[in-house]
């Protein structure tokens, strides 16, 4: 029997509080609840099951599914965050415990964390944010395939860490950033590449000539924001742009390219004005 994973154990006896659960070969036996019973059940029958500690710290027997085991991440809310750590919210009654050693920055109730859940010294189920060891660098995707995954950390001169499929390695460098993410992100991404280690770089962006309508369509909103005249061009700074628009100097001027051919906007002195129509 292992704390905090499912596991397919035998009915052994029923008793009014439940049915006690064992494996072939062992004395062992664990709770499982009467309400939790599904109806029509006898010694002999096999069931699925999660095993946890109640509030008594005693091993108990669940069916319901926790969507989460020893070594698995998931994404949980927070439910109260409290001095010795947090607590997070899960399928059972009780609340998952993230200690406040195993956090990552200051949280908030209302926050989705990613976590991993394992066990602590003191034999309870634990969840930690320090996912990195948990994470697998044997992701089947390739250059270009999407993918999904949620932000666990922002690394300052390196990029957005992304626990792609909440499973595997994954990279938003630093300069494919263009908006503002926080942890707990959940984003749609593509493989810029696999890299020898078997890691993967990722960009929010499409490729260049699919991206192009979208940040054509961001410019000419923003003109019309800045009241027909946004005050860009292609002399301005790399930074401004990306403050301003979200986007790299290379996107903005294809944008602009395609709303000059468009005739929709004119270059001037004081930036790219909507042309008037005569």
């Amino acid at each position: 029997m292992e704390l905090g994973k499912r596991q397919i154990l035998t009915v052994v006896k029923e008793k009014d509080i439940g049915v006690y659960l064992g494996e072939p070969e062992s004395d062992r036996t664990v709770l499982l609840p009467k309400k939790e019973v599904p109806a029509g059940t006898k010694p002999g029958d096999t069931l699925d099951v999660f095993l946890y500690k109640d509030s008594e710290d005693r091993l108990i027997a669940t069916t319901k599914q926790t969507g989460l085991e020893v070594g698995g991440l998931a994404v949980l809310p927070v439910s109260q965050v409290t001095e010795i750590g947090a607590f997070l919210r899960w399928a059972l009654i009780k609340d998952l415990f993230l200690p406040f050693k195993e956090q990552r920055g200051k949280l908030r109730s209302g926050q989705q964390v990613l976590v991993a859940l394992y066990v602590d010294k003191s034999e309870r189920l634990c969840a930690t944010m320090k996912i990195y060891p948990y994470l697998s660098d044997e992701s089947p995707y390739q250059k270009n395939d999407t993918v999904t995954g949620t932000v666990y950390q922002i690394k300052k001169g390196v990029g957005a860490l992304v626990a792609v499929e909440n499973r595997y390695f994954g990279l938003i460098p630093e300069q494919e950033l263009y908006t503002r993410l926080q942890p707990g992100d959940f984003v749609e991404a593509r493989v810029l590449q696999v890299r020898k280690d078997g890691k993967l770089d990722l960009s929010c962006r499409k490729k260049a000539y699919a991206q192009m309508d979208s940040d054509a369509e961001r410019v000419w909103q923003a003109i019309l924001e800045y009241d027909g005249i946004l005050p860009l061009h292609d002399k301005s700074e790399p930074e401004a742009i990306k403050r301003e628009l979200e986007m790299s100097k290379n996107a903005f001027k294809r944008a602009v390219g395609h709303l000059l051919k468009e005739g929709k906007i004119q270059i001037t002195e004081k930036g790219i004005e909507k042309r008037s129509i005569s």
